[in-house]
């Protein structure tokens, strides 16, 4: 039996490597041309293009998600989804690589073109496998991932309703090229995503009795928010309260009548989430008044807690090691405090985000987000077969 095992593996991988030029020119091809959240347009073009070739039907998800099917040959059995997000960054793109995007203020500076061509050439490799497999599998090509909008349009669509078991992975540039992380429980933090509007009045500097600074005010919103982490909840809570915004004022001698604060919170726990969210609102209301002025408080739900499950993190243990051996597997994790809509599948069926890594000189060690992020493009390759492997490996023997 291992025997078997092994061939069937090393059948696997080279079908995977046969797929490396079309996996790799594709990625290139989507870090080229990026599309920023809900306008993915030519990207799921390209991808609906793709699955015509490889001869999996779809239907469509909003404007720009794709939901491709494979029924297995040897007739029903457990429904599996395996799924990609396609969206990119609203940032520029400073790799200077040739395959550097061409799109101003685009980027794929967080590897979702990889997600998606490593999906796609896992489809390849399965569509060719059809007559052997019982059961269904789903490709989820899904937009809007990094604003939180995109998995939900899945879930409320009833697109994943019948599913049995739900897969995913992210590429990670913090992991060495040929690890794999399979981690159970908790792995990324909820998302909160709010926008405060501090309404103030204009005057000149000059006459500040006159006006009611809303600058000032929101400045000390701002600085007061960070009571919340240090004086308001446990310290054994894992809490973020972060703002990424701050905006006011039209001219250095007008008092400012109006700003803007977006920030976000982030957390595991469900009530810490609505203590904090609650701490938020009510500080920046007193402060605001404190400073003569009002607010309009307003929150985005991005993405709930994402957590695996625990006989899925064994499952794709076992997987993952068929790939890069036991040694290099982490299931050890710290949790991160970035959030993944994948959270909104996993809230439907039982399932696992892994993570696999891409990191291999100085040019892939940059973070998510950064504008010179990149990818050593092997990972590419070991991020397909755990999709070809692990669909397999559950299909056969569904837990």
């Amino acid at each position: 039996m291992a025997a078997n095992n092994t061939t069937t593996q090393e059948q696997i991988h080279q079908e995977v490597l046969n797929q490396e030029n079309y996996i790799v020119s594709l990625r290139r091809h989507f870090h080229k041309y990026p599309e920023v959240s809900l306008k993915e347009f030519k990207t799921i073009q390209r991808i609906r293009e793709e699955l015509d070739g490889i001869g999996l039907p779809y239907i469509n998800v909003g404007e720009t998600g794709v939901l491709a099917t494979l029924e297995g040959g040897k007739g029903p059995g457990k429904k599996l989804l395996l799924r990609a997000d396609i969206d990119a960054l609203p940032m520029d793109d400073k790799t200077g690589a040739e395959y550097a995007s061409l799109n101003p203020g685009a980027n794929h500076a967080c590897g979702h073109d990889g997600h998606a061509s490593a999906l796609l050439g896992a489809a390849k490799v399965l569509k060719n496998r059809q007559a052997d497999i019982e059961g269904t599998i789903l490709f989820a090509f899904q937009p809007a991932e990094e604003i939180g909008a995109g998995a939900r349009q899945f879930v409320r669509g009833g697109f994943v309703d019948d599913v049995d078991h739900v897969f995913g992975i992210h590429l990670s540039s913090r992991n060495e090229l040929g690890k794999i992380i399979a981690t159970p429980g908790p792995t990324n933090a909820s998302c909160d995503i709010f926008k405060i509007n501090v309404h103030g009045k204009s005057g000149h500097v000059s006459n500040p009795d006159l006006g009611r600074d809303a600058l000032v005010s929101a400045a000390a919103i701002v600085t007061e928010l960070q009571t919340i982490v240090a004086r308001e909840v446990k310290p054994s809570d894992e809490v973020v309260v972060g703002i990424g915004v701050l905006q006011a004022g039209t001219n250095y001698n007008i008092i400012a009548n109006e700003a803007i604060i977006e920030g976000t919170v982030r957390t595991f726990d469900p009530d810490v989430r609505e203590q904090v969210l609650a701490s938020v609102e009510r500080i920046a209301r007193l402060t605001a008044e404190a400073h003569r002025t009002s607010i309009d408080f307003s929150n985005y739900d991005a993405a709930a807690p994402l957590i695996n499950d625990e006989r899925a993190a064994e499952h794709a243990f076992q997987a993952a090691a068929k790939i890069v051996g036991e040694e290099n597997i982490i299931t050890d994790a710290p949790k991160s405090m970035g959030a993944d809509d994948f959270a909104d599948f996993l809230a439907v069926a039982p399932g696992i985000y892994c993570f696999v890594g891409t990191q291999s000189s100085e040019k892939t060690a940059f973070n998510h987000h950064h504008e010179r992020f990149d990818i050593d493009e092997k990972g590419l390759l070991h991020a397909a077969e755990l999709h070809v492997t692990y669909a397999l490996d559950y299909l056969e023997n569904p837990f």
